[in-house]
This record gives structure tokens, C-alpha cells and sequence, in this order.
């Protein structure tokens, strides 16, 4: 019994370590299989655009004068902080995703992705109204900004199949 007990504290076989790395290459393709780049690349869009914003208002508080963030490829005169997405998002709703509850169907943010690509922000933290729509094409987030500046963020779930909270 005690020479037993000597052979179980020695390790594990070949065997067992042969199982082991078989468990997990399976669970790592799994895990591969189910990771989409697109959504990454989604929600560094989301966080790209909302601090470009709020470095705008910080900007526009510090210098006591109105501040402009241009999204996607809009230009425009004056000092402006760009936006800079990935290659991979597209501007616009696909439209097989409806948009989210209760909102009505804007006229240009729903094809173009841009209701105004160019926003003007206050150093009392006033904006123009505005909503995007940014996709991967499989999921998308809709970006609702208020003349009071306060930015809100859905994303489309295409796995729940509705709009959530970003």
C-alpha cells in the first residue's frame, strides 16, 4: 500500500498529460470559433467616439469657445478633432437590423451612418442633436447625442437579437 502511494505522488503519466492538452485545444478552437474581431473593432468605435466628445467638451470648457469633432471622412474649416475608425466599420444601418425601440426613422443617419459628420460642441456642454449608426455587418450601434451633450449608446445584439444598452 505504501509503495502505491509513492507511485501516485510521483505525477501524472503521459497519458493523463496527453488528455489534457487534447481538453484544451478543443476548448481553445471553441473559443476561437466564437470570437468575432468585428465586435471589437465596434467597441473600439463606441470608445474612440465618446472620447473624442468629451475631449471636445473638456477643450471647449478650457478655451471658452466652441469645439468641432468630424466623424468619418468629413472635413471642414477650422480646428477640428478627427475621428479615426477602423477599415472594417462602415457607417450606416444594414438593413437587416430594424432600429431600436421606439425611435423614428431618421431620414439620412439610416443610410449614411451621419446625421451631421462635423458636431459643434460648447464650453457649456450644449451639442447639435444627432444620431449614427455604425456596423460590422453582422452587429451595429446606434449613437444618440442631445443638445445637452449627453451621449447614448445601443448596440445591436445580433446573438439576443435585440438592441442593447452599450
Amino acid at each position: 500500500m505504501l509503495r502505491s502511494c509513492r507511485l501516485s505522488q510521483r505525477g501524472t503519466s503521459l497519458l493523463d498529460l496527453t488528455v489534457s492538452m487534447a481538453v484544451a485545444a478543443v476548448m481553445t478552437m471553441i473559443c476561437l470559433a466564437q470570437w468575432d474581431p468585428g465586435s471589437v473593432e465596434l467597441s473600439v468605435a463606441h470608445q474612440e467616439i465618446r472620447g473624442s466628445l468629451e475631449q471636445a467638451f473638456s477643450l471647449a470648457r478650457a478655451r471658452g469657445s466652441n469645439v468641432t469633432v468630424a466623424l468619418g471622412q468629413a472635413s471642414g474649416a477650422g480646428e477640428h478633432l478627427p475621428v479615426q475608425l477602423s477599415r472594417r466599420i462602415k457607417w450606416g444601418k444594414p438593413a437587416q437590423i430594424p432600429l431600436p425601440p421606439g425611435m423614428d426613422a431618421p431620414a439620412v443617419a439610416t443610410r449614411t451612418g451621419e446625421a451631421h459628420p462635423i458636431l459643434t460642441v460648447t464650453p457649456r456642454h450644449t451639442a447639435l442633436a444627432s444620431t449614427w449608426f455604425l456596423n460590422d455587418g453582422q452587429e451595429a450601434l446606434c449613437m444618440r447625442l442631445s443638445g445637452q451633450g449627453r451621449l447614448q449608446v445601443l448596440r445591436w445584439r445580433r446573438d439576443r437579437q435585440k438592441w442593447v444598452r452599450a
